[in-house]
């Protein structure tokens, strides 16, 4: 049977140990993996594999020893509980195990628990779970998690009191960042939050959310937009230290500057325009680019844009005899200044 989305939701959170098994696939692997894990881990519970009742096989092996997987599924274990039989990265090579298996099964064998990535409608492995009675498929697709997705990910990892605005701030994460990162990131957030019975604050989201940039190309932006002009030589020396190079910086700086531009031309106003950026931002960081962007306004922001453009070319030229880094700087401190008007 297939399972939609919502369907998958509610099964995921309390499955059924009596069905023969499911099939899990798609083309994002990490997607895959998480589903697969939230599943064996709500079915088995903890300790699974140290009680025996959870045993792995690799689809490719199956192809060479089709009968492993049938053993595995009739074996009879040493502990009470649940037991299950995950196949990973299964194909069509593997079918005609997994087939038999379904079709061996019985009431009190281990549960068959396979993962594959994307798969056509007429794979024979799609067909067989689908066609299945007591059985399920789920595609997994470049969609952004459900609301009930975020609210039991959060859940898992003890945090409850989340205000509406920071749930907000989550679920645009959740939809900006890949499912892997998603994860780390409410694993951070909730070693961060561990013993701290204040509920979930924007400003605990923003220290816990990956930065697109490291810290020190981050301070160098902001020195520029905010026209601090004797910070910029301390901090060019740290970031040359740490090994990024002009073009680096050069990129940088277009992005930064491009995001302020997108912010400061947006008919809304700029705090409109920072709210719509993706992926977002939120507390002191948002507050510090909404006032970059308005200071700047469009009209300047256009003339900084230019100016990278051209330090970009200059850069990447053949004929480029001065100092990379020597030219980067001079662009970065006609920048700042030219923020200051």
């Amino acid at each position: 049977m297939k399972l939609s989305a919502r369907e998958a939701d509610r099964y995921f959170a309390r499955p059924d140990p009596d069905r023969t098994g499911i099939l899990i696939y798609g083309a994002d692997a990490m997607r895959v993996a998480i589903k697969r894990q939230n599943l064996l881990k709500a079915l088995l519970g903890e300790g699974a594999e140290e009680e025996m009742r959870l045993t792995r096989l690799a689809g490719g092996d199956l192809r060479k020893d089709p009968a492993q997987l049938l053993d595995a599924v009739k074996a009879v274990g040493f502990f009470p509980g649940a037991r299950a039989v995950f196949v990973e990265d299964a194909g069509d090579a593997a079918a005609p195990a997994i087939l038999t298996a379904l079709t061996d099964w019985a009431a009190g064998d281990a549960q068959i628990v396979v993962t594959a990535g994307a798969l056509k409608a007429t794979s024979r492995l799609r067909k067989a779970f689908e066609a299945h009675p007591n059985a399920f498929a789920l595609g997994l697709y470049d969609a952004p998690p459900s609301r009930d997705e975020i609210e039991r990910t959060l859940t898992e990892k003890g945090l409850r009191d989340i205000p509406r605005d920071t749930m907000a701030a989550l679920t645009d994460l959740a939809n900006a960042l890949g499912p892997g990162d998603f994860a780390q990131t409410i694993e951070k957030l909730a070693l961060y939050k561990f013993a701290d019975d204040l509920p979930v604050s924007l400003a605990d989201v923003e220290a816990c959310a990956p930065r697109s940039t490291e810290a020190a190309l981050d301070d160098m932006l902001d020195v520029v937009a905010e026209g601090r002009v004797g910070e910029i030589g301390p901090l060019l020396g740290r970031l040359q230290a740490q090994g990024t190079n002009a073009v680096s910086l050069c990129i940088g700086a277009t992005r930064h500057f491009r995001t302020l531009y997108t912010a400061a031309s947006d008919p809304g106003g700029a705090a409109a325009g920072v709210d719509r950026l993706r992926p977002p931002v939120y507390g002191k960081r948002r507050d510090r680019i909404v006032r970059q962007a308005q200071g700047w306004g469009a009209a300047n922001l256009e003339t900084a844009l230019s100016l990278l453009t051209d330090t970009d070319l200059h850069l990447r030229s053949a004929g480029q005899t001065a100092p990379a880094m020597a030219v980067m700087e001079r662009a970065l401190i006609r920048l700042a200044m030219l923020g200051r008007r």
